[in-house]
């Protein structure tokens, strides 16, 4: 027979729609502002984030699809739209016949440059300055811990 659901409590239903409801919102307005101010995609806005952080502005295409969560082909879908822009090109690997890299141009490293303040002002509203440090710590710690797991 099998075991009855372990339904949430009434504090656990909270904190569960509280977080579906936040996160839907948060980046709604994340994406919007994107959108509005710089033409870019949330997604496509991490992509540059990341090569900008990279060596040499470059990464793998698996390794970024891995560092996003995102799926190869939605990667290839956004890198297709950014290359088109000239924000970000792609390069085979000369030690890999099928390794690909994905590379930040110039022209996307200012694009980054330009939409960076009001990316962080839209999450400083949103987000981080509705909370208190101690909502910030514990809220850091505990998604923290759900994403370890999730990986695993």
């Amino acid at each position: 027979m099998a075991e009855d659901p372990r339904w949430l409590s009434e504090q656990e239903m909270k904190a569960w729609t509280g977080f579906l409801a936040a996160s839907a919102l948060v980046e709604r307005r994340i994406d919007h502002q994107l959108r509005e101010d710089a033409g870019l995609s949330h997604t496509q806005y991490e992509i540059l984030v990341r090569l900008s952080a990279a060596p040499e502005g470059s990464l793998r295409m698996t390794e970024l699809a891995g560092a996003l969560l995102n799926s190869k082909s939605g990667l290839t879908y956004q890198m297709t739209q950014l290359e088109k822009a000239g924000l970000t090109e792609r390069r085979s690997c000369p030690t890999d016949v099928r390794g690909v890299f994905a590379v930040l141009t110039e022209a996307g490293r200012r694009k980054l440059e330009q939409a960076a303040p009001g990316h962080v002002a839209v999450v400083r509203a949103a987000l981080i300055d509705v909370l208190t440090p101690e909502q910030l710590a514990v809220l850091g710690e505990g998604l923290g811990e759900v994403s370890r797991r999730l990986r695993e």
